[in-house]
Order: structure tokens, then C-alpha cells, then sequence
């Protein structure tokens, strides 16, 4: 899917067919995001102004361009990653012993569901500080680029929580079930409070003329 052309990509989205859908889009949307941070650190890079800054730049780039590759990646899974249960539904369910096989290959299948977006969540959060950087000490000319990101990167890890919470509530493991729910409403919280503090940064640059 990542080798699609953009008008493609979209006009598959919007077909009858369930895929891609919002978990492959929540996986781009951290895509683009990584690829904005990138983009705002090259543009600080070598200019003087910013010396200051230059090698956290790089080591941005750095962390970003396997970031942005893997959520490509990641595209694809997830739309990949429901088939071992919709192979576990087509199973026969004649006889107890295939009753109780598709009832095991289901709960293992949407657990393989889980385990993409929940990883494109992770992934998308690990954006929001790299973000924040550009924001606070990349090239002023391009803060709304990193703004986006940040907003880029909030809508991934929250679009994938609802795509895992949502395989959650058809998986009878309980302690799978807290233990997960736990790990997304974390990741969620951090998202959304990350966010606020970078968007907080900028309305007061706003007031002040300059960064915070």
C-alpha cells in the first residue's frame, strides 16, 4: 500500500472495501507526521541562527526516518492483521472439538489485531517530543510544519487506541484485556498532554513574538 500513488490510496479508502481503514490511516497519519519533524530539522540544519541546535537536529533525523519507515510499514499490517481472524471464522463448527479449535483460533487472531495498532500507537508517541523540539528550537519559518506533526502524531497514537480497544472488547483473557486497556489509555493520556503543552508553547510565542 505505501507504494501507492496518493490519489490511489484515497480513492481505495473510500471504496466498499473494509481495507484500508483507520487503522492503516492512523499508521499514515504517524508517517507524515515523522516525515514533518524530519523535514523541519533539515530545514534548521546550517543555518546559523540555529547552530545552537544543529546536533539535535541531526539526531532527530535520525530517530525519525526509521520511525517513518516502519508506520509505512505499518500501513499494511494493520490492514493485513485481521485476516487470522477472519481465517478463524471460516473454520468448521460442527462438533465440540471444532467448536472449541475456532473459538481459540478466533481469541488468537484478535489478539494479532491488537498487536499492530498497538505498535503504531507506541511508534506514533516516540514522535511527540521530537515534535516539540522543532517547535520550540527549530526554524521559526517552519513552526506550523512541526505543529502539525505534534497534531499528526496525537491523531495516529488515538486513532490506533480506538482500533485496539475496540479487538479488546471480543477477548475473553481479562488479564490480556486490563493489561492492554491499561497500556492504551496511558499512551493516550500522554498523547493528548503532550499535544496540549506544544500547541500551549506556541499561543504564548504568539503573545511574546518569540518561542518559549
Amino acid at each position: 500500500m505505501k507504494n501507492m500513488t496518493i490519489q490511489h490510496f484515497a480513492m481505495q479508502t473510500a471504496s466498499h472495501e473494509p481495507v484500508p481503514g483507520g487503522g492503516s490511516i492512523s499508521a499514515l497519519a504517524g508517517s507524515l507526521a515523522a516525515a514533518l519533524t524530519e523535514m523541519v530539522a533539515g530545514l534548521t540544519i546550517g543555518k546559523k541562527k540555529y547552530a545552537e541546535a544543529e546536533e539535535e537536529m541531526k539526531a532527530a533525523i535520525e530517530v525519525m526516518r526509521p520511525v517513518r519507515d516502519q508506520l509505512l510499514d505499518d500501513i499494511k499490517r494493520d490492514s493485513e492483521s485481521f485476516d487470522q481472524y477472519m481465517q478463524a471464522l471460516a473454520l468448521p463448527k460442527e462438533t465440540e472439538e471444532e467448536k472449541a479449535a475456532r473459538t481459540e483460533a478466533m481469541q488468537n487472531g484478535l489478539k494479532a489485531a491488537v498487536a499492530v495498532p498497538l505498535s503504531v500507537a507506541k511508534t506514533a508517541c516516540q514522535i511527540l517530543p521530537y515534535a516539540e523540539t522543532m517547535v520550540t528550537k527549530g526554524n521559526k519559518t517552519a513552526v506550523t510544519d512541526a505543529l502539525v506533526a505534534a497534531m499528526m502524531a496525537r491523531t495516529a497514537v488515538l486513532g490506533a487506541g480506538f482500533n485496539v480497544k475496540i479487538n479488546l472488547e471480543s477477548i475473553k483473557d481479562q488479564e490480556y484485556v486490563d493489561r492492554i486497556g491499561k497500556e492504551v489509555e496511558d499512551l493516550e493520556k500522554q498523547a493528548i498532554e503532550q499535544e496540549k503543552k506544544i500547541l500551549a508553547k506556541v499561543r504564548v510565542s504568539q503573545n511574546a513574538s518569540e518561542l518559549v
